[in-house]
């Protein structure tokens, strides 16, 4: 008994009832506005007396549904209420709004058939209970309110008085299985009508290819702005701690560039975990480019023990703001290898100049200066690379002759 009454009765098919039900005051709008249209062609005042009028009025209605479903919120909250109310794996539906002529015709008619079925087991539910409950006491009424009820000659029989209350249980149950099946049937159509399609499906496998991209940009701002920091300063500290005693004014211009390195960083620090906060969180540092920060870059570096002379032949004001952020991202790396890996003293030539609708920049330190990511595996050079890509340009690095060079080579008009 248990068994038969659950597919009926069970939380399940009353969840399901419930999402009918909601299709139901969904379609009463349009239901509505097809009585507008459909009691003047009919010469009716009063369509909602006549059940022919009525279907009519809905079946008018139902169109106009559809078209409404086209609105890109549709398909999220029918998702939403089949994942609820109908059982339906999260899996198998789309979350987001329809995308492709395909998605949104599906979506139509997932929208039309909800507001038909719901349209329908609702009016049941209003109908059915009331006429059911007046046939289950019938026998006990009859002789008191018969003629009031207008109940029809028939139900002057005794075999009619005594079938009349299994009838009103049979109406009930039908309506039941009526709503079961509908429920069912809109379960299991949710799938192919609401699920994802291929435009989905590639939306979704490029969004952990998206994130890990974010990840790698923001990693490679930490690397640069934090790893040229550390390696400025720790030789600044050098330098001024060898020479503390003979060259106190070499030592107070360390230290005096020690605190600027440290200070710019931490508002370099900030903007990049401000992007990995809110995207570009307000109150956060600019970004350095070449225009206003190249000089002090270079300060910074002679501070720490080597001789950088440097050549500008580019309108730096005039650089687009991303291709002279991403370039001073390259020059400092460039000198960040350099003080890693040229001895003391050593010169360094930085060369900022345009060439033929390109930007070039150019590091040269003398050998056996050696890149992080040939004697270390790190992520200097690839940084490098992976910006010049982006921007559609090019960076190489090896050496030319008695020095090693870093030659990147980025457009103009870059492209992101």
């Amino acid at each position: 008994m248990r068994a038969v009454a659950r597919p009926l009765f069970g939380r399940r098919a009353r969840l399901r009832w419930i999402h009918l039900i909601l299709g139901g005051a969904l379609a009463m709008p349009y239901v509505l506005v097809g009585a507008i249209v459909v009691g003047p062609v009919a010469g009716s005042t009063d369509v909602f007396s006549s059940f022919p009028l009525q279907l009519s009025s809905f079946a008018v209605g139902l169109p106009l549904a559809a078209v409404t479903s086209l609105f890109p919120l549709t398909r999220p909250l029918e998702s939403a209420a089949v994942r609820w109310l109908c059982g339906v794996d999260a899996d198998r539906l789309a979350d987001g709004p329809a995308r492709g002529r395909a998605a949104k015709v599906r979506t139509a008619l997932w929208f039309t058939l909800h507001l038909a079925f719901g349209g329908i087991v609702a009016g049941m539910s209003l109908a059915v209970p009331p006429f059911a409950a007046v046939l289950v006491v019938m026998p006990l009424t009859a002789g008191v309110f018969g003629d009031r009820l207008g109940f029809p000659e028939v139900f002057g029989q005794p075999w009619a008085m005594a079938l009349a209350p299994v009838a009103g249980v049979a109406s009930l149950l039908a309506l039941a299985g009526c709503a079961a099946r509908a429920g069912a049937l809109l379960a299991r159509w949710a799938p192919a009508l609401l699920g994802p399609t291929p435009e989905d499906r590639l939306a979704a496998a490029e969004a952990p290819a998206a994130d890990h991209a974010v990840r790698n940009r923001l990693a490679r701002e930490l690397h640069d702005c934090v790893g040229h920091a550390l390696s400025a300063v720790t030789l600044q500290a050098g330098a001024a701690r060898r020479v503390l005693d003979a060259d106190p004014e070499f030592v107070r211009e360390a230290l005096a560039a020690i605190e600027e390195t440290t200070r710019r960083t931490v508002g370099e620090l900030d903007t990049v975990l401000g992007v990995l906060r809110d995207g570009d969180g307000p109150g956060t540092a600019p970004a350095p480019t070449l225009a206003a920060d190249l000089d002090g870059l270079l300060r910074r570096t002679r501070a720490g023990g080597l001789t950088v002379t440097a050549e500008v032949a580019a309108p730096l004001e005039a650089l687009p703001p991303v291709l002279s952020r991403e370039a001073y991202r390259i020059v400092q790396e460039g000198l960040s290898n350099a003080l890693r890996h040229a001895g003391e003293g050593a010169g360094v030539a930085v060369r900022v100049e345009v060439r033929a609708g390109h930007l070039e920049l150019t590091v040269d330190n003398p050998l056996p200066s050696v890149p992080a990511t040939r004697s270390g595996g790190g992520h200097g050079l690839p940084g490098i690379e992976s910006r010049a890509r982006v921007l559609g340009g090019t960076a190489h690095a090896g050496p030319v002759r008695d020095t090693w060079r870093l030659h990147v080579r980025l457009p103009l008009r870059a492209t992101l």
